[in-house]
């Protein structure tokens, strides 16, 4: 090989390195601008609520409720009339607002105040029926890479570290509830995990017989398919079109 050739590999060597580093520095660098995003959000609108804690005197009355955060939903929603709930699990990472939109495009890549990002935001299936009415609501995420959003369900895979994470909060404008977790497991995008049912039937009650048989962990939630659902879904890459999903029950915490 003479010294031209080698030469010009080398450059053009160079040039791939410098512009893999910049994307993977672009990459890292939204990532954290996008944790920051919603960190700041979280300071912003809601209280984290200790015991004995004092909060301000118009938001006194949800401190009487069991969830460990309060959220000024009078005030979020002036930020975005879409967020129709928050979602928090305490000990992790998941606090984010949670957002319903026209479609399931939109919010797929756009944070909770319309600006265009890879992280998106935290959703509802369009086609469920507002305020968490449906027999089963699903939630989607993203599986972002820096372990943000939706990226950590997979861990309740893991039996242990479900014993030490068995409920989520799914707080609303109208009320407040335990998300009580009885399954999670690896599945496809277009499985019939993702069917919506609006009320209670015997194809309801199959499907959450089906869905508890086939958890990754074990659990002693007592099910009843008269009760409300939810599923949360995020991407997985153990095959093609893999999610993985957790399966929680409903259950008013509040007055």
């Amino acid at each position: 090989m003479n010294k031209k050739i080698r030469g010009f590999l080398i450059v053009v060597l160079c040039i791939i390195f410098f512009c893999s580093t910049v994307l993977v520095l672009k990459i890292i660098m939204g990532y954290r601008i996008t944790n920051k995003l919603y960190k700041d959000l979280a300071a912003r609108f809601t209280i984290t609520v200790e015991k004995d804690e004092e909060v301000p005197e118009e938001m006194e009355q949800r401190k009487e409720g069991v969830a460990p955060i309060i959220v000024d939903f009078d005030a979020l929603q002036i930020v975005n009339e879409d967020i129709v709930g928050w979602i928090y699990c305490e000990d992790t990472d998941i606090n984010y607002p949670v957002l319903q939109g026209r479609d399931n495009d939109f919010y797929l890549y756009h944070t909770y105040d319309g600006a265009s990002n890879r992280a998106g935001s935290i959703f509802v299936e369009a086609h469920n029926t507002p305020n968490f009415v449906d027999s089963n609501t699903i939630i989607y995420g993203h599986h972002m890479k820096d372990g943000s959003m939706f990226a950590t369900l997979r861990n309740w895979a893991d039996q242990e570290y479900y014993e030490k994470h068995p409920i989520f909060w799914l707080l609303t404008p109208e009320q407040n509830y335990q998300l009580l977790l009885f399954s999670g497991y690896t599945t496809t995008g277009t499985s019939d995990t993702y069917t919506i049912y609006q009320g209670s039937c015997q194809e309801f009650d199959e499907y959450l017989k089906a869905v508890y048989v086939n958890s990754d962990f074990s659990s002693d939630v007592k099910i009843d398919s008269g009760e409300r659902f939810v599923v949360l879904s995020t991407c997985e890459y153990d095959f093609e079109d893999a999610r993985y999903v957790l399966h929680g029950m409903l259950v008013s915490c509040d007055p």
